[in-house]
């Protein structure tokens, strides 16, 4: 692993694959860190340089004070992209990582060659749904997320996946428990605050937007959505709940490979 310094501490960080190969940044979601992208690894990197990095908060990287902002996590990037002396990549986040893809898309558009959107929405739940959580995860701290991390595998996986491949959902929702709660309240926050329904239009990159069909948490309709705003944009969809690359494996793999590579 690798840091790179920002402002109020390090940002770590894994660069993998080929040196001449163009670059690929992946972007974790809440409550996870870099390790949720492990399944993709071996495709990706038989293609792409892969810079996969824990967001603020997440993993490794550091943890400032909060609130923050999807902003500020997408300015991250560029300070990341900006040390190893990357000029452009091609971009893939999911929940908060769709969200900070879609930041970049939109305020950052000359660094990015092709972006995709996962399990994410241009806007993710309401005040109501996320104040009590920040609240209590400020609160409990530890305790609460150990209880968060029991609810997040029926929100994380289908209830089927979840009984019968534990092998996988174990270390992910691990990562949940893992989590700084100030880190987390403070994410809870930059997704709570980002609305970019209005701002989607602007978006000419190429884009994929993948979904799940038993994602409660960013619903196909919520896919559907930044699709219809984004001119050319692709969508798929597949039989998963909110950790479609985890869940679909190969078959998201393979997909997004395929948008990424033509």
């Amino acid at each position: 692993m690798s840091v790179v310094q920002l402002a109020g501490g390090e940002l770590n960080y894994l660069l993998e694959g080929p040196a001449d190969a163009p670059v690929l940044v992946l972007s974790n979601s809440l409550g996870t860190d870099l390790h949720m992208w492990d399944e993709q690894m071996p495709a990706f990197s038989k293609h792409f340089r892969v810079l996969r990095y824990d967001t603020r908060g997440h993993g490794k990287s550091l943890v400032t004070e909060g609130p923050y902002s999807i902003e500020q996590n997408g300015r991250d990037v560029l300070a990341l992209l900006d040390a190893l002396g990357i000029e452009q990549a091609a971009f893939c986040g999911l929940s908060m990582g769709g969200l900070i893809g879609q930041w970049l898309a939109i305020n950052a558009p000359q660094r990015l060659h092709k972006v995709v959107v996962c399990n994410t929405a241009a806007k993710i739940g309401t005040p109501e749904i996320w104040n009590p959580r920040i609240e209590t995860v400020l609160r409990d701290g530890a305790d609460a997320m150990a209880a968060l991390r029991d609810g997040s595998v029926a929100r994380w996986f289908t209830e089927g996946f979840a009984a019968s491949q534990p092998e996988k959902v174990e270390p992910i929702v691990g990562m949940l428990a893992q989590t700084s709660p100030e880190g987390y309240a403070a994410n809870c926050a930059a997704v709570r605050d980002a609305d970019f329904r209005e701002q989607l239009a602007a978006v000419e990159l190429p884009v994929l937007v993948v979904c799940g069909t038993h994602d409660a948490v960013t619903t196909p309709a919520d896919g559907q959505f930044i699709a219809s705003q984004i001119a050319g944009a692709q969508q798929v969809e597949f039989h998963a709940a909110h950790l479609s690359n985890v869940e679909a494996g190969e078959l998201f793999t393979r997909r997004v490979l395929d948008f990424l590579l033509a």
